[in-house]
């Protein structure tokens, strides 16, 4: 192969790496949320030649071993752990290209790379809101909670969410009327 060509064959694997990585949504979401810091978009880019550099590096990587590569580099530079499963596809992803860097397969690394680029979608993570983040008002809260839990003079509910316990016995304690508050609380007295 002449030197002309490898160039071109590692130019289009740097290319595919980028493209790989730009698709990884981990990797999106660690730079669209700045968890590698002010310089996320930096390091995403420079991400891109450290993979690269890696495989040239190291002719023939094991599966587990990019992974681990991988995982290391999103753990120190953007404080991101991936547990979505696609560590492994990424990882697998790269190796083929590699194959093909080390095979002179310029043309099959292209298509990969096209693939990749057509499939790209952006992903964007938003945070779960609690119900205190939410527009819910606090009387709303308060009145949904007493809707599900009403005692009545009897001290059962009057839905059937959360059935209060029934005495079951002569000795049982009973629900006497004035131990229900207004609120709907039962009071509960120890037996003498």
């Amino acid at each position: 192969m002449m030197a002309g060509a490898t160039e071109d064959v590692r130019a289009l694997f740097g290319a595919g790496v980028r493209a790989a990585l730009e698709a990884w949504p981990a990797l999106q979401i660690a730079v669209e949320n700045g968890f590698g810091g002010v310089h996320s978009q930096e390091k995403a880019e420079w991400l891109g030649g450290a993979v690269e550099d890696y495989f040239i590096a190291n002719a023939d990587l094991e599966l587990e071993e990019i992974e681990d590569f991988l995982g290391e580099l999103m753990t120190t530079e953007f404080d991101t752990v991936v547990e979505d499963g696609s560590l492994p596809q990424v990882s697998q992803q790269l190796q083929t290209m590699f194959h093909h860097f080390q095979k002179g397969d310029g043309a099959a690394l292209q298509e990969m790379t096209s693939h990749i680029n057509q499939k790209k979608c952006k992903v964007t993570a938003t945070p779960l809101k609690t119900a205190k983040e939410t527009d819910v008002a606090e009387d709303d809260v308060d009145s949904v909670e007493e809707m599900e839990v009403t005692a009545t003079n009897d001290g059962a509910t009057t839905d059937e969410v959360c059935p209060q316990p029934q005495p079951s016995g002569p000795d049982s304690q009973t629900i006497k009327e004035e131990d229900i508050v207004e609120d709907g609380w039962t009071i509960v007295r120890r037996k003498k």
